[in-house]
């Protein structure tokens, strides 16, 4: 692995994405890095699972993205599965009222897969899973959060970390995760590519989120 400062200093950092998390979340790394959105038909076949379909959108986000000499894309995408049906971003209030409703009180799947486009024929790629219990809200306050816009580009209408709303009675797993970004799996990912990113990312993970992680310690032992 390339650890010197002339070779990352030699690769740029290209993130195909404009989600304000995924940005505030991947400047935690330390890395400096430049925002390019993608935009890519994510139309979802009938005959995919939530994981093949997840990995494919992450793939194509990257590799829809056109690049010069140096840069590396980091792309990455989302998705919530409840009982293998994907529940996207919302298309408007009414669509919001019905993910939300569908998830009150059950257990649903956060799947983020990362890929990380080196060269044209080189990508490293992860997917990290997250199982997350919601609380039994009302419709009032479903009303409420609805209201409020907060549910908008977000993969199963709902902010992980909103306060008010608070939706999620448990996390199993990663929290950056649900955010949009497993920051642990991009360290390893960025690692394997020459970076040399923040060695404290679990704990400035933790101390940004406000959170205990059970998990990194698994994550980033060394395969």
């Amino acid at each position: 692995m390339l650890k010197s400062n002339l070779v990352e200093q030699e690769k740029k950092l290209i993130l195909a994405s404009a989600s304000p998390r995924r940005n505030e979340l991947l400047a935690l790394l330390g890395i400096p890095f430049v925002s390019r959105p993608t935009n890519i038909d994510e139309h979802k076949n009938e005959w995919e699972t939530p994981r093949a379909y997840v990995e494919r959108m992450a793939f194509e986000k990257g590799e829809a993205l056109l690049t010069k000499r140096g840069e590396i894309v980091l792309s990455a995408d989302t998705i919530v599965d409840l009982d293998e049906l994907v529940l996207g971003k919302p298309v408007d209030n009414a669509d919001a009222e019905r993910i939300l409703k569908l998830m009150c009180d059950k257990v649903h799947r956060v799947h983020t897969a990362l890929s990380l486009h080196v060269g044209k024929e080189s990508v490293l790629s992860d997917v990290c899973l997250t199982k997350v219990p919601m609380r039994n809200y009302s419709d009032e306050e479903i009303e409420n959060y609805i209201a409020s816009g907060d549910y908008r580009d977000k993969a199963g209408g709902y902010a992980i970390q909103d306060p008010g709303f608070h939706p999620v009675e448990a996390v199993e797993g990663c929290y950056a995760n649900v955010m949009g970004l497993p920051l642990c799996n991009v360290y390893k990912l960025l690692r394997k590519a020459g970076f040399v990113p923040n060695e404290n990312i679990a704990c400035d993970c933790q101390r940004y989120n406000q959170i205990n992680c059970a998990v990194y310690p698994l994550i980033l032992q060394e395969e």
